[in-house]
């Protein structure tokens, strides 16, 4: 059963998430660098783990990208389901690769931990306060993207950038003990990079297990399916819904949906509602890629009523 996909309103959905990407791939890369010269200067390598954070995240939001360009590919005979997971594929490949470089760092971080070393200077404490208003500002804007456009991605993008604000201030607690308490206290700054590395290490699991789950398949969340159900309910002619899949790939779903009409219809007019349910619930939610309906029919036959059959008498009246 074919309909026409509303693909403009899906391309809004795509330019959005691309633009709220966009603007945290420009941040964290500026953040980064500021971070990255600021360690290296200031001889503090909490700023030097945050800053890798940051161009961790610069590689993340590179290569969620190019996964939403590929995601936007139109079905071919190669993949007649369309290429929606790719955002699904890069994000799993990114979170370990965020996972792995923050063990480094942490590694790092425990070797230096008992080495002597200058004191940061008092313009490092700027840095990283400055550093988590900013990342605090930008994981407001992409929840709010993420929640509007049903991105994974934004969302897990969203919660990198809320890490990455408490990574900044354990930084900036750090820092400001080392200035406060003298040489004595210079292994805050080695403890505070190792707040950051598990920070960095939870967030990247986190993506990973989302996206490792959106690969397998898992049902949409029981709202979203609800209200796909109710839709289907209320097209004329549908006397139940017996069988409701939807699954998540990338920022669009695909439905497959078993609807009961009335068994003394022709196949062409259940075909016709068929094709109704369809179009309705394509028009509703602009984030369905394709729903796959079958017929079945009404009453089914575990609601057909039992029929009682007595057992002719061997005995009968004369």
């Amino acid at each position: 059963m074919d309909a026409l996909v509303d693909r403009n309103s899906i391309s809004r959905i795509y330019a959005e998430v691309t633009r709220a990407a966009v603007i945290g791939l420009v941040v964290n890369l500026l953040l980064g660098v500021v971070k990255l010269i600021g360690g290296i200067v200031g001889n503090s390598f909490a700023l030097l783990a945050d800053a890798v954070n940051s161009i961790g995240d610069v590689v993340t939001t590179i290569v969620v990208l190019f996964a939403l360009r590929v995601a936007q590919r139109p079905a071919d005979a190669e993949h007649p389901y369309g290429h929606t997971r790719a955002e699904g594929i890069a994000a799993s490949n990114v979170a370990l690769l965020v996972i792995f470089s923050a063990l480094f760092v942490g590694w790092e971080a425990v070797q230096r931990i008992t080495v002597q070393h200058d004191i940061p200077p008092t313009w490092t404490l700027w840095i990283a306060g400055v550093n988590v208003v900013i990342k605090e500002v930008l994981y407001h804007y992409n929840v709010r993207v993420g929640r509007q456009t049903g991105s994974s991605a934004i969302i897990a993008n969203a919660w990198d950038h809320r890490s990455d604000a408490f990574c900044s201030l354990a930084v900036l607690a750090g820092l400001a003990a080392i200035r406060l308490g003298g040489p004595q206290y210079i292994w805050a700054d080695e403890v505070a990079s190792l707040v950051v590395v598990a920070s960095v290490v939870w967030s990247g699991t986190q993506l990973f297990r989302s996206s490792a789950s959106e690969l397998m398949d898992v049902q949409a969340n029981s709202e979203f399916v609800d209200h796909i159900r109710e839709v289907a309910l209320s097209v004329k002619g549908v006397e139940e819904v017996e069988t409701l899949r939807v699954r998540k790939s990338g920022l669009e779903f695909f439905a497959d949906i078993h609807i009961e009409v009335d068994q003394h219809q022709t196949v062409a007019a259940g075909h016709r509602i068929g094709h109704q349910v369809k179009d309705a619930l394509l028009a509703e939610f602009s984030n369905l890629r394709d729903v796959l309906v079958h017929l079945e029919p009404f009453p089914h036959l575990h609601q057909m009523p039992s029929v009682s059959i007595e057992k002719p008498s061997d005995h009968h009246e004369e």
